[in-house]
């Protein structure tokens, strides 16, 4: 059943969609990394006193160091989680947006496979200056590059 003309996701509701998912995918890792950040550079505070950078070494880099573990978990694991959610037609964002990724000529869900190839075919996206991600506010079906090299769309299920 091909797509008919009139149900292609705006670029807003594709917009806000991703929104939701980078904070699914990245607050904790970048508080994380921040928090880290923080940590590391208190340790500079002892500039010259041997006994005081050792001590606050001891106690701080094994806490830098599990944190931006966390945080690389966590993202791997999100993205993850989005692929495979994605696959079966919506992240958590696209869920949250009511929209689905569906393939274009018969308007079924992706799988992760076909998931994981469109978000890689997102390079091409950011190739021209990151127009493509621009690309769907204007295009008639509302298509990233990615969705035109991949053959699928993304329909509001409203």
């Amino acid at each position: 059943m091909p797509i008919g003309p009139g149900v292609y996701a705006s670029w807003g509701s594709r917009f806000g969609a991703f929104l939701i998912d980078f904070l699914v995918a990245g607050l904790v890792p970048l508080i994380a990394v921040i928090t880290a950040v923080i940590l590391e550079s208190s340790l500079r505070g002892c500039l010259g006193d041997s006994a005081c950078q050792a001590a606050r070494e001891k106690e701080r880099v094994p806490i830098i160091i599990a944190l931006l573990v966390i945080a690389v978990v966590w993202a791997i694991a999100a993205n993850i989680v989005i692929l495979v959610k994605e696959g079966k037609g919506a992240s958590p964002g696209k869920k949250a947006m009511k929209i689905r990724l569906v393939r274009e000529v018969n308007g079924q869900p992706l799988g992760f496979g076909m998931a994981l190839l469109r978000r890689i075919c997102h390079g091409l996206d950011s190739a021209a200056c990151s127009i493509g991600y621009l690309w769907p506010a204007w295009d008639a079906k509302g298509q990233t590059f990615a969705d035109k090299v991949m053959r699928t769309v993304v329909i509001s299920t409203e």
